[in-house]
């Protein structure tokens, strides 16, 4: 196959299967200003010609370490060991743009919408997990039953593919490794061993 996104989206629904709990799941690797990398699992909401796309509080150290400076890299992973398969995806992040991430904020329930506004990601909880449960319930109680308001710290980021890297587990460890690059508008393919 000669484009790796539809290849992506085959694999990918092959992943929706009731055993396999979260198919959109990836971790996606980073790299501070210190050159540390720091890897974590993140909800892949949409994948198309464009790239990747998923969604996160600005003020956490994922999204500090892509806006940075740019480009900005970014690597995600995702893993379906039910079906022995793994695609890799390197490339540039950018921020979303308001009215993609309002509209995918608008279809989010209304409790990952409060939790959104409850949780500053990663910040140290000086009163434990029960000053996260009373900001939550505090802001379900006030913030609007319908219509409530993307917050300004929330947004999502693309990740625009340059490597796309399928693997696919074979008897005798003879796996399979297909490597797309990209090519100005296309992609060039190379086969891996193992």
């Amino acid at each position: 196959m000669s484009d790796p996104i539809a290849l992506f989206r085959e694999w990918a629904a092959q992943a929706k299967r009731p055993d396999i709990p979260e198919p959109d799941a990836a971790a996606l690797a980073t790299v501070d200003a210190h050159g540390r990398p720091s890897v974590r699992m993140v909800l892949v909401r949409g994948a198309d010609e464009r790239g990747f796309t998923f969604y996160t509080n600005f003020d956490s150290p994922k999204a500090a370490d892509l806006l940075r400076g740019a480009p900005a890299y970014a690597s995600l992973c995702f893993w379906w060991p039910t079906i022995t398969k793994q695609i890799r995806v390197e490339g540039t992040a950018t921020p979303l743009d308001a009215d993609e991430a309002d509209a995918y904020w608008s279809s989010r329930e209304r409790g990952s919408q409060v939790s959104a506004w409850a949780s500053r990601q990663s910040a140290v909880l000086a009163g434990g997990r029960e000053e996260l449960e009373r900001r939550f319930h505090e802001l379900d109680r006030t913030l609007p039953r319908e219509g409530i308001p993307r917050p300004p710290y929330w947004s999502g980021f693309r990740v625009k593919p340059d490597r796309m890297e399928f693997w696919q587990g074979m008897p005798h460890r003879l796996h399979h490794r297909r490597l797309y690059v990209r090519d100005g508008d296309g992609w060039i393919t190379k086969i891996l061993s193992p």
